[in-house]
């Protein structure tokens, strides 16, 4: 082959390869972890029924190439949480979904430090360019409302203080309503899970118009 053919060739892969690149990254399926507590790893529930996996399921059939990886613990504090972040989002995760702090109010820990944790949780996140969708939760009524004051805007500070998308309620549609609910009377039933998606799922796409925006 002469020089100036082996040239050619040269151009012509190139070019080729700058042309498979952007085709290559959007067949790759948006990587979100669901990192929680027991309402993000569907305590009692089979694998299929928790949030993460049919919020998955739900996505995928509104034509989202998507993988939702379930980091949810049982039990799980904002401490909890805190101590594991780094190693459970791996570096190519496109975006969080973080909810954490049922447990923490379940305990009574004090609100101000919830939010500290809450706030280093997303720190870290934010400056490893990973996009956080926060998820709120609320205090429950035997904790008293003067820690309910204090504990219920802790996410709404920490969203207007980084900028994120807030959902303020998790359990919102599913908390007291008779049939969505395990026995305990606290953690969703798999149909509750489904109500969970369906109000979520709105404010969730919206997030992944901006993270898909962000990797253009």
């Amino acid at each position: 082959m002469g020089f100036k053919a082996s040239i050619l060739q040269f151009v012509v892969m190139t070019a080729l390869a700058f042309v498979a690149a952007p085709a290559y990254s959007q067949d790759r399926p948006l990587q979100i972890v669901g990192f929680g507590d027991s309402l993000m790893a569907g305590y009692q529930l089979a694998p299929t029924e928790s949030y993460t996996a049919q919020l998955e399921a739900a996505l995928k059939k509104k034509g989202e190439n998507i993988v939702v990886t379930n980091a949810g613990v049982s039990g799980d504090t904002t401490s909890g949480g805190l101590s594991r972040i780094d190693w459970s989002v791996p570096d190519s995760t496109d975006g969080v979904i973080l909810e954490l702090g049922a447990n923490d109010a379940l305990r009574g820990i004090s609100p101000e430090q919830t939010q500290k944790n809450l706030d280093e949780m997303i720190s870290r996140l934010k400056s490893r360019n990973i996009p956080v969708f926060l998820i709120g939760i609320l205090a429950p009524p035997n904790m008293g409302q003067d820690y309910a004051d204090k504990f219920n805007p802790i996410y709404k500070t920490l969203a207007d203080k980084y900028s994120l998308p807030l959902y303020p309620f998790f359990l919102d549609g599913v908390a007291t309503v008779p049939g969505t609910q395990l026995g305990d009377g606290m953690h969703p039933n798999p149909k509750g899970v489904g109500i969970m998606v369906e109000k979520t799922i709105g404010p969730f796409e919206s997030f992944l118009g901006a993270v898909k925006d962000k990797k253009k």
